[in-house]
């Protein structure tokens, strides 16, 4: 007897086939509890490594939402006021189809996952182990934020719509609009999709539906609404589309033809992130790479050929440490108006993160130096901080790993009242008394430097990092009070970890959640960062107060 995962699976195969997928060199398959299902390579090798082909008409899209037959119209007019973003769209349909008894969606949402180890999902002495971190707090505020949308534009949208499909008996609860949430941001990927298909034409036949099987009770082939998206919509999609690009990614559009737009395309979504990803994602939207016209396909960003059963990556992309300036405090400063100003013509960075490899440029690497990288980056300042030659270039900075966007702020903030008036007289004297002219972000960095140094900005640096560390020792302790836990550690609910295990080991171990010790793993990383910059930071303040800057 086959177990439910595989029961799921080959539900949802079918599902795929019936609408038109096509499975060229790669399977789905149920790896195990904690990962769940993952795609690996089989037998069959292309030659043009080309490994899936989806039909973007299974693509989750806003387009998609907005056509639906039954939350279409309720959801063009909330999008029209401006009062929902697409995203919103996306997990709202989301939400609908998983609670409808006759979802045509259903062998795809049975495969997805119903718990998540994101902090949104944990309890409340989970939540606690991660107090100090900057992730805490963006929690609190997340889910107080999802919780006002869900009472405010969710939970009686959704029981109407319901009852309109015919259930007057399904209640909508939090978790359920949670779990869209956590769907979506899991899972949606970015797509290079062709102008004509984001934007069709106004079709003669208004019962137009979407190409696919209609004599499958799998299909998810729907009626369309019969109205075309209306210009509003579009400039809409195209202005978020154009922050959403991917680099790497191609579509076999022509240029100017291509709008990125968020989605979830169900096949494809089961590829697991790795930073060294195995696969990339396209769009053919003639059908001269698939023979597929409109689809989207994972191709092998490998030179060789897959080895058989390995396992089909693909990279959501790169995650950061960030220290920042809080906002709010800018207005407790002295001169916080001038200041404020100054911030703003420099483009200066509030915030920043810092990911481990750039410790790798600094006074105490961490793993192998790019000197190509920090050439670049020592010319690029040299020729922001090239005027009248009253500082001299500092002997670190090519050693330096904070980025000068978030130092220019940090300069500007720490000023002193007569450090304030040099750099007003500095612009005074480049533009005129009259201000015939603004001065330019590069003028305006030139004269902060030149009357400020680095020392005043790397003291609030220092400050910074160290006002960060004790946050995150106040509750949780030290790194090595971290280490010490997760050394006797056993996970609840981890048969693996259980077996290798002798029985008089398991009495000397804590057992705890998953969460939770991610979240100790979690935080006890961040103090490493913080340790490890702050280190840095303070042997730039040494050697600028040594130099004079």
């Amino acid at each position: 007897m086959s177990s439910p995962e595989e029961a799921k699976l080959e539900l949802f195969l079918q599902w795929l086939q019936v609408n038109g997928a096509q499975f060229r060199g790669c399977k789905i398959k149920y790896c195990d509890f904690n990962k769940g299902f993952g795609v690996y390579s089989s037998n069959e090798s292309p030659e043009d490594g080309v490994l899936l082909v989806v039909p973007l008409n299974l693509a989750i899209t806003p387009m998609r939402v907005l056509q639906d037959p039954l939350i279409g119209a309720e959801c063009r007019a909330m999008f029209e006021e401006g009062e929902v973003d697409d995203r919103f769209l996306m997990i709202l349909f989301l939400t609908v189809e998983r609670l409808r008894n006759n979802s045509s969606w259903k062998p795809y949402l049975d495969m997805l996952p119903t718990t998540f180890g994101n902090p949104l999902w944990f309890t409340d002495d989970e939540l606690l182990e991660l107090r100090g971190t900057t992730l805490y707090r963006a929690t609190e505020l997340r889910k107080k934020d999802l919780l006002s949308v869900f009472k405010d534009k969710v939970k009686d949208l959704v029981k109407k719509l319901l009852v309109l499909d015919g259930d007057s008996e399904s209640e909508v609860c939090f978790e359920d609009f949670l779990w869209a949430n956590s769907i979506f941001w899991s899972r949606a990927l970015n797509l290079p999709l062709p102008h004509s298909y984001v934007f069709p034409q106004i079709q003669e036949d208004q019962d137009t539906t979407y190409p696919v099987d209609k004599n499958s009770e799998m299909s998810t082939s729907h009626s369309c609404s019969g109205e075309p998206i209306n210009e509003n919509d579009r400039k809409r999609f195209e202005a978020h589309g154009n922050d959403n690009e991917v680099n790497g990614m191609t579509s076999t559009s022509k240029q100017g033809e291509t709008v990125w737009v968020e989605g979830l395309l169900p096949g494809i979504d089961f590829c697991n992130h790795d930073l060294k990803a195995v696969a990339t994602w396209e769009v053919d939207g003639t059908g001269l790479v698939t023979e597929v016209p409109l689809s989207m396909y994972l191709i092998s960003a490998l030179q060789t050929p897959l080895p058989v059963e390995k396992e089909i990556s693909i990279s959501y992309g790169n995650k950061g440490n960030e220290v920042h300036y809080p906002g709010e405090a800018i207005q407790n400063i002295s001169f916080s108006d001038f200041k404020g100003q100054l911030l703003v013509a420099q483009n200066a960075a509030m915030r920043c993160l810092l990911p481990k490899n750039l410790l790798d440029h600094g006074f105490f690497p961490t793993g192998s130096s790019n000197n190509k990288a920090n050439n670049t980056c020592e010319a690029d300042r040299i020729c922001g901080f090239s005027w009248s030659g009253y500082r001299t270039t500092p002997s670190y900075l090519n050693k330096l790993v904070f980025p000068e966007d978030f130092m220019t702020a940090l300069r500007t903030i720490a000023m002193q009242e007569d450090e304030v008036s040099k750099v007003s007289s500095l612009l005074e004297e480049l533009v005129g008394s009259e201000g015939e002219r603004q001065p330019s972000k590069t003028e305006i960095r030139t004269a902060v430097w030149e009357t400020c140094g680095d020392s005043g900005g790397l003291q609030l640096l220092v400050d910074l990092l160290q006002k960060k560390m004790m946050d995150l020792e106040e509750s949780s302790g030290t790194e090595d009070c971290d280490a010490e836990l997760l050394e006797n550690a056993c996970i609840s609910g981890s048969p693996e970890q259980h077996t290798s295990m002798e029985a008089n080991d398991l009495a000397r171990h804590k057992l705890m959640s998953r969460n939770r010790w991610s979240s100790i793993v979690y935080r006890r990383g961040q103090k490493e960062l913080t340790r490890l910059f702050l280190k840095e930071a303070e042997h730039a303040l040494q050697l600028s107060l040594s130099e004079g800057n």
